[in-house]
């Protein structure tokens, strides 16, 4: 399948696309040739591979790419699916039961041997706490990084309709992009950890006309914003909402040193569009988070791959772009961040989009 421009959805512009880009684009994303049809074989045997044998491969690739300051890891951990594949199960069993509160407390100890980085989904849905970080970063060794999405607090314009948010449902939220608060609340607690902290992504749920009513306006907004944060920490920036992947937007993370976080989500082009607009690239880093398929709903996900033991539907666009993000290196570090609702197992999707980069298999 190759990627045309004549396929671009009608909110990307021609504009955005620089002919380097595009040519990149054909060549990087043939995903016939890219992958030789061996996918499903590199899914299938790690589906039956023991603990030991999945977690060796992964663990010597990803220490491999940390080296050169590549940090691939997945969108939380804690999945009983991923119990016989780099969890075991004797670690968290009671009596023949595996004990959740014993596997939900302990588990990121098991996922650091592997890993190199994590993130911190949590992060979205409370300010984070000194306590909290600490639990999370006296299980991970030296040089695991620990990345997190910001709280909601911060990047929620208004509050939706969920139960969660009590009674501010509906409300207009008016902590929105408010720098002050983000230094205090969220930075003040990781600043003691900040050795093992990784990048912080500022999450945009999709807006709609009562947000913004046109891209710029947010963009104006969230140009000030940035201005205001502290410096030396990295920072990405995720929108999603397709029609702001504009150049203003590019270029305002450019100014001011953040980076564009590519994600495959429901309502956004694929990663590899993003990666071929003009500019995308906005920082000497990248980050990127492979969440849902294009089109498919999380709910969908929800129900289709639960509870995430394997691959039950590959994606093989989205192995490409995490294939074509991996062989880029910098003098910084970068991350991609692999989700279940993906393709089933992020475990197995990493490892199959990341066997293109090994010899013969080996992870070697």
């Amino acid at each position: 399948m190759q990627l045309k421009v004549e396929n671009l959805p009608k909110q990307t512009s021609r504009a955005h696309l620089s002919g380097f880009s595009v040519f990149i684009m054909l060549c990087a994303f043939d995903i016939e040739s890219c992958y030789d049809g061996t996918m499903s074989e590199v899914t299938s045997s790690l589906t039956g591979m023991g603990a030991d044998e999945i977690k060796e491969p992964l663990r010597r690739r990803m220490e491999q790419l940390a080296e050169s300051n590549l940090y691939v890891g997945t969108s939380s951990w804690k999945y009983e699916g991923w119990l016989g594949q780099i969890y075991s199960r004797e670690r968290y069993e009671y009596r023949g039961k595996i004990a959740k509160n014993r596997f939900e407390a302990d588990c990121l100890r098991e996922y650091a041997e592997v890993f190199k980085t994590v993130c911190v989904d949590a992060g979205y849905y409370r300010f984070p706490t000194t306590q909290s970080i600490e639990k999370l970063a006296g299980q991970v060794p030296e040089g695991f990084l620990l990345s997190f999405k910001v709280t909601d607090e911060i990047t929620l314009k208004h509050f939706p309709q969920q139960a969660r948010h009590g009674a501010r449902a509906g409300l207009d939220n008016a902590n929105f992009l408010n720098a002050e608060l983000f230094a205090d609340e969220f930075l003040g607690q990781l600043e003691p950890f900040r050795d093992k902290i990784g990048i912080l992504m500022f999450e945009f749920t999709r807006f709609t006309k009562r947000d913004y009513e046109h891209g710029r306006d947010f963009v104006e907004a969230l140009d000030a914003f940035l201005g205001k944060l502290p410096r030396g920490w990295q920072y990405g920036v995720e929108i999603r909402n397709q029609g702001f992947l504009q150049p203003k937007y590019f270029e305002a993370l450019k100014n001011q040193g953040v980076t564009h976080v590519f994600n495959s989500w429901s309502a956004m082009p694929p990663v590899s569009e993003q990666m071929a607009m003009e500019g995308a690239f906005t920082a000497d880093y990248f980050a990127s988070r492979f969440l849902l398929k294009p089109g498919r709903t999380y709910e969908a996900a929800v129900k289709n791959f639960s509870p995430y033991r394997e691959v039950k539907e590959a994606q093989e666009s989205e192995r490409a772009a995490i294939k074509a993000l991996a062989a880029r290196t910098g003098k910084k570090r970068s991350f991609i961040y692999v989700n279940n609702r993906l393709e089933g197992n992020a475990l197995q999707t990493i490892a199959a989009a990341l066997e293109i980069l090994t010899a013969g298999g080996s992870g070697a």
